[in-house]
């Protein structure tokens, strides 16, 4: 079960990465109802949730969620102390403050452009948040902590961009660092040229041709000069055959 949920979360990480830009840090908002989720299962949060996505994350909440919880007393006195924990990521409702849930929504206005996820238990605005293309929503079930499948809403926004064609900066950049990451990038870039093997220099050749000529002349010195011995010998005993036939 373990591995097959793990698989999952692994698939559609994938989705998020290649198609809305989702990167390392994952920077997760959590509200009041995961973090109490999270302590009646005796999750930790900050402990499991990287290995789970395969990352580095940045958990982190808002000034709303924490005065919320501030106000619903001690029955959610442990969900508290575990959001204190976390950073606080500025909204705009510093003077009017609104629900944690209103408070998170509102974070993923004009296209999620900080790629937030949103881990919550509250139906309703997950149901909202679902309603919006490019969010990932994470839940807590069966004490697991659970990656939900891409939203009806994020996969027609995917087909519609590819019907059109349109390629966003951002995914150029997701399509190279995947293939970075899975080795696909081009041989030729990360080989050295080799070196052609070159034909033999002439004036080498020229200078070879040279010391043979060199070598072969004081053999043809030592012929003569054997021939002039041979001379002289043949001439020195045809002076004594005449001498001793005078004789």
């Amino acid at each position: 079960m373990r591995i097959t949920r793990q698989k999952h979360a692994k698939k559609y990480m994938s989705f998020y990465k290649y198609n809305f830009g989702v990167r390392e840090p994952f920077q997760v908002l959590l509200d009041g109802t995961f973090c109490q989720a999270a302590l009646r299962n005796k999750i930790q949060i900050r402990d499991q949730l990287p290995g789970y996505l395969a990352g580095a994350t940045q958990l982190c909440t808002t000034r709303c969620v924490l005065k919320e919880l501030e106000s619903l007393g001690k029955e959610l006195y442990g969900a508290k102390l575990i959001a204190q924990r976390f950073q606080v990521r500025n909204c705009s409702h510093f003077k009017d403050p609104v629900s944690g849930s209103a408070c998170l929504l509102s974070m993923t206005e004009e296209g999620n452009p900080h790629h937030y996820f949103i881990a919550t238990q509250d139906q309703d605005l997950a149901t909202k948040v679902k309603k919006k293309a490019g969010v990932p929503l994470l839940f807590i079930i069966q004490n697991t902590m659970v990656l939900d499948k891409p939203s009806p809403k994020s996969l027609a926004f995917v087909q519609a961009m590819q019907a059109n064609q349109l390629v966003p900066e951002h995914q150029k950049q997701s399509i190279e660092h995947l293939k970075e990451e899975q080795g696909l990038v081009k041989e030729s870039e990360n080989r050295r040229k080799r070196k052609r093997a070159s034909g033999p220099n002439p004036l080498s050749c020229l200078k070879k041709k040279k010391k043979v000529q060199e070598t072969q002349q004081p053999s043809a010195a030592k012929k003569k000069r054997k021939r002039k011995r041979n001379r002289a010998k043949s001439e020195a005993k045809a002076v004594s055959v005449q001498l001793s036939v005078k004789a």
